[in-house]
């Protein structure tokens, strides 16, 4: 997912303990590796989730078990005599779960090179030897990196609950629910690469509260999945990446578990291995611990991908694991894309369609939350307690302007997102096309905007996607986020000038119960830029007359009903876009 902690670091913040963080360094031995003298997958999740496990136990003060785990890229491979450097800290506390974020290094003692090799997000839930749940105690943030995970936990919880959902939406596209193998094509029947193995759980692989550990669990299920995946293209291939996946009951010592894996799927040059996990002990029935979904690869000499053959599923459950298969692969790229590169490697105007909405969502939030989460802010200009504020970094040129309003910070936020308020306070805001009300937070719009000068009287449009986030604790403000993406029911037309913005919005903070501190954002695009530029270069101060206009608006409307009947919508006009 995203990684703020890469880009925040540059600004040289103050040196912090976290309490909660836990490292463990070592050594990559034989007895760790596989034939070619790497890591063993299986064997760096079971350090992941010790680390990471002892990590949440520090914050909750009692014992923890995993209940999720986010996806995971493996970016590089290690080898024997490397040194495997993993960090593990709490991101968030909600009531009874917590998201402990890990990072995994590598690093080589003869070259002093280090290297990433993934990041994860687990989540773990407090456990009592009496039974019950228990009630996690607030985490404070205090470095800049770790206010940015704190607000983005939030997000991240959002789309773990909602993934079952997408999942099962996608599948109801026309497009996944065909199975079509060429009988010319070089194809292997997919019972050919069934597993099966019985594991036994001892003392050594649970923890003290006698529980196995779900990075062993991961372990004994990456190994069948290798296996499997071998079966397929009979060489040695490489795991790539295993979506997310959730813990459904507890395994514990005595249990026999049994392990099931088979290739769902092969795609050109990758395949979806799918795993299980039951446990059973005596004659009682299996019990589901869990199933997940491994990505693999194998490479020639060079290191480049080879042509796998292609699958023939087998009758029923075979096909529905093949489509399924089929929109992972569309989520999985989706996310990888959308949420893992940083903000600055997203391009403008990501395709929208609604498997990847949530996605999109998220990422127009965050991208958002980090930018105002900049702690190096140049005050540009100040009239009348309305401040312009900018931010160059990496060639990109960021502004801010704040401000505070004598309303309360829900009713800002209300009439802020609300555009068909819009045009009353801004004389330059030409007009807005609801495209599409995808959910409560979440609106399409086409916006049109006034000419610029210097593009000889042409008009500009944007196709953006508005999201919109109430505080989820206290401390959190209203987030009211713009970016452009594409439709293609809604290309560009004769006549205007299509825009783009990169990151833009809202963030609303309560000072008091009678006022708000008002901070709009934005990095600015080139076709954004102009309508600004006056302001940054000291010549103009029309932002303030903007903000003023913006201020009063607000004041007038902060005893009247919000229409239930209109779409909430973030701000947006044609000075800032």
């Amino acid at each position: 997912m995203s990684r703020p902690q890469d880009e925040l670091a540059e600004e040289g913040e103050e040196v912090f303990k976290n309490l909660t963080e836990v490292k463990k360094s070592q050594i990559v031995m034989p007895c760790h590796a596989n034939h070619r003298q790497e890591l063993s997958v299986g064997q760096l999740l079971k350090w992941m989730d010790s680390t990471a496990c002892l990590s949440a136990e520090r914050h909750a003060g009692c014992p923890c078990v995993t209940a999720s785990v986010d996806d995971i890229h493996f970016e590089h491979t290690i080898g024997v005599g490397q040194v495997v450097n993993i960090k593990a800290k709490v991101n968030r506390a909600f009531n009874t779960s917590m998201e402990v974020g890990i990072v995994v290094n590598c690093e080589d003692l003869f070259s002093d090179s280090h290297w990433r090799v993934c990041q994860a997000f687990a989540t773990f839930v407090t456990q009592r030897t009496t039974g019950g749940k228990v009630q996690l105690r607030p985490l404070v943030p205090h470095t800049q990196a770790e206010k940015v995970e704190y607000s983005l936990a939030a997000e991240r919880r959002r789309m773990r609950l909602v993934h079952a959902d997408i999942m099962k939406d996608l599948l109801t596209n026309r497009a996944f629910q065909q199975v079509e193998v060429q009988e010319t094509e070089k194809v292997v029947p997919a019972e050919r690469t069934q597993v099966e193995s019985v594991e036994l759980v001892l003392p050594p692989h649970a923890n003290h509260q006698v529980n196995t550990f779900g990075g062993q669990i991961m372990a004994w299920m990456e190994n069948v999945a290798t296996i499997a995946a071998s079966r397929l293209c009979n060489a040695h291939p490489t795991l790539q990446s295993i979506d997310m996946f959730h813990f459904r009951g507890p395994s514990q010592v005595g249990d026999r578990l049994v392990l099931k894996a088979i290739v769902n799927n092969a795609f050109k040059n990758s395949m979806e291995v799918g795993v299980c996990a039951e446990a059973y002990q005596g004659e009682e029935p299996l019990r589901h611990i869990n199933s997940a979904f491994m990505t693999f690869e194998v490479c020639d000499r060079d290191g480049k991908p080879c042509t796998l053959p292609k699958i023939q599923p087998e009758p029923l459950e075979g096909r529905r694991r093949y489509q399924e298969a089929i929109a992972r692969k569309k989520i999985r790229l989706d996310r990888k894309y959308i949420i893992s590169c940083k903000q600055t490697e997203v391009p403008l105007s990501v395709p929208w369609d609604l498997s990847n909405q949530v996605y999109l969502s998220y990422n127009n939030v965050s991208a958002l939350k980090m930018l105002a989460a900049r702690n190096n802010w140049l005050l540009n200009s100040a009239k009348n307690k309305v401040s312009l504020y900018t931010l160059e970094q990496k060639q990109v040129l960021s502004f801010k302007i704040e401000f505070e309003a004598d309303v309360q910070a829900e009713r800002a936020f209300m009439v802020l997102s609300d555009l068909s308020k819009r045009v009353e306070w801004d004389p330059n805001y030409e007009r807005c096309e609801l495209i599409r009300r995808v959910d409560d937070d979440d609106f399409l719009y086409r916006v049109v905007t006034p000419s610029i000068s210097n593009q000889g009287g042409m008009v500009q449009d944007f196709i953006l996607l508005a999201s919109r986030r109430s505080p989820c604790d206290s401390g959190d403000p209203y987030v009211i986020a713009l970016r452009s993406v594409t439709l293609p029911t809604h290309p560009p037309t004769e006549g205007y000038n299509r825009g783009e913005v990169l990151c833009a919005g809202f963030s609303i903070m309560e000072v008091s119960k009678t006022v708000s501190k008002i901070s709009y954002f934005n990095q600015a695009s080139p076709e954004v830029l102009p309508y600004i530029s006056t302001d940054i270069a000291g010549l103009s101060s029309s932002f303030y007359g903007t903000f003023c206009t913006c201020s009063t608006f607000l004041q007038d409307n902060r005893d009247n009903p919000t229409r239930k009947d209109q779409p909430p919508y973030s701000t947006l006009n044609s000075t800032l876009l």
